[in-house]
């Protein structure tokens, strides 16, 4: 689908986010990564995500701090290390 992330471009993020086990179920965080960049490349609003990218709220909870890279710094790498690793 268009502006989700490629096999190529997960297999470099996916050792990047926390691997702990926590007191909640974890989340799909490739869906949930390929809904945030759905929104920032559509230019679309939140709350028109569509359903396949789960709801809404838990994306963007997900986008402003509580997610997969909160506190790491490492969403600013991540485009550099996919072009490094997926030409």
């Amino acid at each position: 689908m268009r502006y989700e992330l490629s096999d190529c471009e997960w297999s470099v993020i996916k050792p990047k986010l926390p691997n702990k086990p926590r007191d909640v179920p974890r989340v799909n965080d490739r869906r949930v990564l390929n809904g945030i960049f759905w929104v920032l490349r559509s230019g679309a609003p939140w709350r028109d995500l569509p359903e396949t990218y789960g709801p809404c709220i838990a994306t963007i909870g997900s986008f402003a701090g509580g997610g997969p890279a909160s506190g790491t710094g490492s969403w600013r790498r991540w485009p550099l290390l996919m072009m490094r690793r997926c030409r």
